[in-house]
């Protein structure tokens, strides 16, 4: 792959992952629409292995909170995650439903649900869903009142993320709304959530990869370039997202993902 087309990519991974308008879809799309080569393993890795370190950088300190708190250890100062001791084990049992999904519907998510069709009309529908979330919303909840009831129902909405076009942080968001969370903690407690998702996913591609011997030759400079520019990228949208959500709504979101669906159906159509 050409280093121009690994930088685009990189970055669109970065600002995708984290926003919730899907990076599946764009990063799905971008080829198609440019007419570009399949990206491979390798580069996927790269990719996923930044956006997981950008994670890592940026909740690293609330993770090792959350973990200590969960072991019964006073780790950490945030009062929101001290007042939720039991949320690392919310968090991995609302990471099962996704796991099962992913084992269940790789095959179909990286083949026949891969089409414009597809990640148009799931752009569309969960964009229209997360408009009734930001209509109805209560947003009183912090994680501090996250329940089981809270934390499953989010992770169970995480497993249709498999469907690209879904967006993980966008459906989980979504749903968190729906339980009630504002807006900052709703999107905290999804990216809390899709740490051990992105992980075990980075965990089974570098398997992959290792089964299928290592990075080709001749592409370590795009694999290590593509991983470091999702890194930092992924790290500067948090950042700038949690930020945003302090003051604003979803809403310039909810009609990006809904334009951007109707304009992949379109062409779909046209480019039959």
């Amino acid at each position: 792959m050409p280093l121009h087309q690994a930088v685009i990519l990189a970055i669109v991974q970065g600002v995708t992952e984290f926003l919730p308008i899907s990076s599946s879809a764009h990063l799905a799309l971008a080829p198609w629409l440019f007419g570009w080569q399949d990206q491979g393993l390798a580069f996927d890795i790269a990719l996923h292995f930044g956006t997981l370190v950008a994670v890592l950088l940026y909740f690293g300190r609330d993770l090792i909170q959350v973990v200590g708190a969960g072991f019964g250890l006073r780790t950490g100062t945030d009062p929101d995650l001290r007042d939720n001791p039991k949320l690392l084990w919310m968090l991995i049992a609302a990471t099962i439903p996704v796991g099962i999904a992913g084992l269940t519907l790789e095959k179909y998510a990286e083949t026949t649900l891969r089409g414009p069709w597809t990640i148009g009309f799931m752009l569309i529908a969960v964009g229209l869903l997360m408009g009734y979330a930001e209509k109805i919303a209560i947003c009183r909840k912090t994680i501090a009142h996250v329940s089981w009831f809270d934390a499953l129902a989010v992770g169970v909405s995480q497993a249709l993320a498999v469907i690209p076009g879904t967006s993980r942080s966008g459906i989980t968001i979504t749903t968190a709304l729906f339980r009630g969370m504002d807006r900052p903690s709703a999107a905290r407690f999804s990216f809390l959530l899709s740490t051990p998702a992105i992980g075990a996913a980075a965990a089974k591609a570098f398997w992959d990869l290792y089964q299928a011997g290592g990075i080709p030759a001749g592409q370590q400079d795009v694999f290590y370039v593509s991983m470091a520019i999702s890194a930092l990228t992924g790290l500067a949208v948090i950042a700038l997202f949690l930020r945003f959500l302090r003051r604003s709504t979803l809403r310039f979101f909810i009609a990006y993902r809904i334009v951007f669906g109707i304009l992949i159906i379109a062409l779909a159509f046209f480019r039959r």
